[in-house]
């Protein structure tokens, strides 16, 4: 898929995801042949205030050949100030959060919440565009509390932006019911711009039927990548080897060359977890692996389990 004047290696994307999008995680996703990663979501005044948490988000690895990262935030000037700054000079397209459900973010008017005003969203896209010469892409739901996913995405279309994403769900749903191909389908026939659909991809069967339905350009996987990032070399047909062990390992040594060893081990928890997914390991085992605190202890323990109940 184009974006701008960049083309992805294939049409498998992994969508951002607050909290897992590190850049550990998007190695093993382009490992196993992710078209496109992107960054977790960057609060745009947080690059404005010089914040030393927000550059943390924007560590990226060489398998990363196109650089994407994602903002949010509701002011225009801001969101313009943000993509001048220098520390995003090596980022080839811009991305803006228009659709995440977080309470904490869509009661500072940002996220999905801009989905109700649609002259400030516009202009925080045109404010994007504006700053730099790169390609900006938005992501999207079909609506807050009620769907307008065509006449956003059309506006979104006439204010510059180059690519959509939409997931499937309303922001009041949350990640609850299923994602609806249809409603995808209708923002792809409305616009001229590539459109990823997003939402419930977790096999074949599900990554054929959201595109079946929606005809779209891309799909973008999100929780069915998490703990199985395999999953990009499977619906591709890839012959690459996976392993939980060695991605898991990997994962913990590249986040410790970044990061200190007590955020690292916090960090993994949440994906250690959906990495034992679908395994029986007793609830007391578990808790024993996410209450340890040393990387390397930690590490040993998922071996053993693995060992024992995969």
């Amino acid at each position: 898929m184009k974006i701008g004047n960049f083309e992805t290696k294939s049409d498998i994307f992994l969508a951002p995801m607050a909290g897992y999008s590190d850049i550990a995680f998007r190695e093993q996703c382009k490992k196993f042949g992710a078209g496109l990663t992107t960054t977790e979501m960057v609060s745009a005044k947080g690059l404005i205030y010089d914040s030393e948490k927000t550059k943390w988000l924007l560590y990226t690895s060489p398998l990363e050949d196109i650089k994407v990262v994602q903002l949010f935030g509701h002011e225009p000037e801001v969101m313009y100030n943000a993509v001048q700054n220098e520390v995003l000079k090596d980022f080839d397209i811009i991305d803006i959060n228009m659709g995440c459900p977080a309470p904490k973010i869509v009661k500072n008017g940002e996220g999905s919440y801009l989905m109700t005003n649609l002259d400030l969203a516009s202009e925080i896209v045109k404010a994007c565009v504006s700053a730099s010469k790169r390609p900006v892409t938005v992501k999207m739901r079909l609506g807050y509390d009620k769907n307008n996913a065509v006449e956003f995405a059309k506006m979104l279309e006439k204010s510059g932006a180059s690519a959509i994403t939409v997931h499937g769900r309303l922001k009041t749903q949350g990640y609850s019911g299923f994602a609806d191909y249809d409603e995808i389908s209708k923002v792809k026939k409305a616009v001229d711009i590539p459109v990823v659909a997003n939402g419930d991809v977790v096999d074949k069967k599900s990554y054929q039927k959201i595109l079946d339905i929606t005809h779209c350009d891309a799909v973008a996987i999100g929780r069915g990548a998490v703990g199985n990032p395999h999953i990009f070399a499977e619906l591709l047909e890839k012959d690459l080897p996976f392993d939980k062990y060695t991605c898991v390992k990997e994962q913990f040594d590249l986040l410790l060359k970044f990061y200190d060893e007590h955020f690292v081990v916090t960090n993994m928890r949440k994906q250690l977890v959906q990495y034992l997914k679908g395994l029986s390991v007793p609830m007391q085992v578990k808790l024993d692996l996410l209450n340890e605190e040393s990387a390397t202890v930690a590490l040993k323990m998922f071996e053993n389990i693995l060992e024992t109940y995969d």
